[in-house]
């Protein structure tokens, strides 16, 4: 069969056509989409990933702000919520490195930089001055990341992402617990909830 330019023009034409229509009417798949990876355990979306880097970044300025707590608070109650935020990021920083690695999503290794401003706050702060610095700026971050792993955890696809998840969740709630009960929250600066 011999083909002429324009009948291989216009063949050309109608399978370019053709692909553009299969690739904008059919629907790509979940684990398709930009951003989304297949794992053994279920698809890993952004949302996932950006769980364990908070996670992450929670541990590398709550640890630090703990163990400052520890030394430049005069309270006894503060110093024992230092004490626990230390204990538990420590486990759960552990945690979310080895999920990260076993899921193949990378980590920060340093503070963001809201969180390197609050301990630059906190750093030359001593007393009940550090005390309302403490408990203000992690009642708030605990306030702000709770809703987001709480988010994460309803919807994720991915069955270690959610058993993460539901564990994060709980160190969350427990700190905020822990950070009111200094009695030293201003819940007049923590964000209205919404409808």
């Amino acid at each position: 069969m011999r083909f002429r330019f324009g009948e291989l023009l216009v063949f050309g034409v109608f399978l370019f056509s053709a692909a553009v229509a299969v690739v904008v009417v059919v629907p790509r798949s979940e684990a398709a989409q930009v951003g989304w990876t297949q794992t053994q355990w279920g698809p890993l979306g952004p949302a996932d990933r950006e769980l364990l880097v908070r996670v992450r970044w929670a541990g590398l300025w709550e640890i630090p702000a703990g163990r400052w707590a520890q030394d430049r608070s005069d309270s006894d109650k503060v110093k024992d919520v230092g004490m626990h935020l230390v204990t538990d990021h420590t486990k759960l920083d552990a945690e979310v490195r080895a999920l990260a690695d076993k899921l193949g999503v990378l980590l920060p290794d340093e503070p963001n930089p809201d969180q390197q401003a609050w301990l630059a706050e906190m750093a030359s702060a001593r007393g009940p001055e550090f005390d309302r610095i403490f408990v203000d700026r992690l009642r708030s971050a605990h306030g702000k990341v709770f809703t987001f792993v709480a988010a994460v955890r309803s919807g994720t696809r991915n069955e270690l992402v959610r058993q993460f998840a539901s564990r994060a969740n709980n160190v969350v709630m427990k700190h905020m617990s822990l950070l009111e009960s200094t009695g030293l929250v201003d819940y007049s600066t923590l964000p209205t909830p919404s409808v």
